[in-house]
């Protein structure tokens, strides 16, 4: 509550006197213990004074009074006066305030503009950390059909930047952290990002020191920009010739109890003691912690990181792990193949082939990973490929008997027309392509092949479905045969039915190159 000779300051200022104006706007400004600090009171004030012709007013608007505080007020664009008279009696930090509030305006004139322009350069010359973030971002901007004079009159935007990096500007320190994130300099990086990193570690230990409690696990909110700085010192810190683990394994722990995914990777792999290729590391970083390393490496792959499940799946192979379990190695190595990792698809298709025997279907699955692996460019799951389903030589006989087909035989004859085909597209032999059961043979990545049964000379192969052609060919004939009995008791008949059909329907079909290709 104000004293006597407060409630007198008041008084004489509410009648229009300046020195009390002045007096009492310095009091609210550095606030006392009868009057609280607030910079818009002292502003209303001061600028009450300012209007009467105190220099000594103006000079305190323009060195306390920050933007913000002017840019409320609703005599904001008539402030810009009295900073603009602070910034030409020498206040740097006046022309950098005078030039936000022009900038502020819809329609600032030209000469404003310049005016603006003048006093930026004027600060961020003077060392003006703030004036030198605002040129690098006038530059950054320089199309700014608003404030043209000012976005082109900007030069060597990184010179601003590096500049207001250097006198604390944490805006700037950040643009310049993620350029050299982006492009891989991860010295460059830490040189920037490792001080904002550190400070928040910082808090994060000041925040622990109030408010931990036993058997619980605490720690402070960050936002997700500030998370994501925490992830990526730790990987810049880890990418170093000399890493800091501890200062690593901390900036980790806190983005991974925010829930980030690619720390909590790291994390997991660092207690494991192995690197993103799921190799040992250097064992002078001590022994693995496997328990704590399932811990995060789980709730990784739980939020879709492949590269989690597979290092699970390495860990549970482990014979120095206490709950080794090859049936959960398989699950997790299958469950990094469902969310694309590469080597796992190859590991899942060849150890699906290597036990093809002990399970129907499992040379199937073998062809379906082994497939997804080829396709992200894996040699070896290619090699693998056509290896167990090379491509067919050119069925002669297919290919006649489609260019003999009409309009009346397909009209006539589907089934017949659909099975020609299928074997002008797949290089199947005349039984194969009479025989397959449509309903059946199709897996969707591959086409299972298997007549034994009506036809003894025959083997049980796999084929690729390779193209997209192959693919629309194959869902159109799967519609044609929907509810239809594909066996000897079906519409069609059985083999010698099916083959009299044949020669009926396309009777200049060639006989010996159908008899060879059999």
């Amino acid at each position: 509550m104000a004293n006597r000779e407060q409630l007198a300051i008041i008084k004489q200022a509410r009648s229009g006197q300046v020195e009390a104006q002045l007096m009492l706007g310095k009091l609210y400004l550095r606030g006392s213990s009868g009057l609280p600090q607030s910079s818009s009171t002292a502003l209303y004030w001061l600028d009450r004074a300012a209007q009467q012709g105190c220099t000594e007013a103006w000079l305190e608007i323009g060195s306390h009074v920050p933007f913000e505080v002017a840019q409320q007020s609703e005599r904001g664009p008539s402030l810009c006066d009295w900073y603009w008279l602070a910034f030409e009696a020498g206040v740097m930090e006046a022309g950098l305030i005078y030039a936000r509030l022009v900038l502020s305006e819809t329609n600032a004139s030209e000469a404003r503009q310049l005016a603006a322009n003048r006093a930026l350069h004027a600060a961020a010359e003077a060392g003006v950390a703030q004036a030198q973030w605002l040129l690098a971002q006038q530059a950054s901007a320089s199309a700014d059909a608003q404030h043209p004079t000012l976005a082109n009159s900007v030069l060597d935007p990184q010179h601003w930047v590096a500049s207001a990096a250097q006198g604390g500007v944490t805006e700037a320190q950040q643009a310049l952290a993620e350029s050299a994130w982006q492009a891989g300099r991860w010295d460059v990086f830490l040189r920037w990002a490792l001080p904002l990193a550190q400070n928040l570690a910082q808090q994060a230990h000041a925040w622990h020191a109030t408010h931990s409690e036993p058997g619980q696990i605490h720690h402070p909110f960050f936002a997700q920009e500030q998370v994501s700085l925490l992830a990526r010192c730790a990987h810049a810190i880890w990418q170093s010739e000399q890493p800091k683990v501890d200062e690593m394994q901390r900036f980790c722990e806190l983005a991974a109890l925010h829930g980030e995914r690619g720390a909590q990777l790291q994390l997991g792999l660092w207690f494991a003691r192995m690197d993103q290729h799921c190799n040992r590391i250097h064992p002078g970083f001590g022994s693995a912690n496997f328990k704590k390393a399932t811990r995060w490496l789980t709730l990784a792959g739980e939020q879709g990181v492949a590269s989690a499940w597979f290092a699970l799946s390495r860990i549970f192979l482990k014979p120095e792990f206490s709950q080794r379990s090859v049936p959960d190695a398989q699950s997790y190595l299958e469950r990094a193949a469902d969310l694309g990792h590469i080597q796992a698809q190859a590991e899942c298709g060849a150890h699906a082939w290597r036990n093809r025997r002990e399970q129907d279907g499992n040379d199937v699955r073998a062809l379906y990973w082994l497939q997804k692996a080829a396709a992200q460019g894996e040699s070896q799951a290619q090699a693998m490929l056509e290896k167990i389903a090379p491509k067919r030589v050119t069925s002669a006989w297919a290919q006649q008997a489609q260019r003999l087909l009409t309009r009346e035989i397909i009209n006539g004859q589907p089934f017949l027309a659909a099975r020609i085909e299928l074997a002008a597209l797949f290089d199947l032999t005349r039984a194969e392509a009479l025989l397959i059961d449509i309903n059946q043979f199709d897996h969707g990545h591959c086409l299972q092949i298997d007549i034994r049964a009506q036809y003894g000379r025959s083997k049980r192969q796999l084929l690729l479905v390779r193209t997209a052609q192959q693919r629309q060919a194959l869902d159109r004939i799967a519609r044609l045969f929907e509810d239809v009995d594909c066996g000897p008791n079906g519409p069609e008949g059985n083999y010698r039915q099916r083959l009299y059909r044949l020669k009926t329907c396309l009777p200049h079909l060639m006989d010996d190159v159908a008899s060879a290709e059999e």
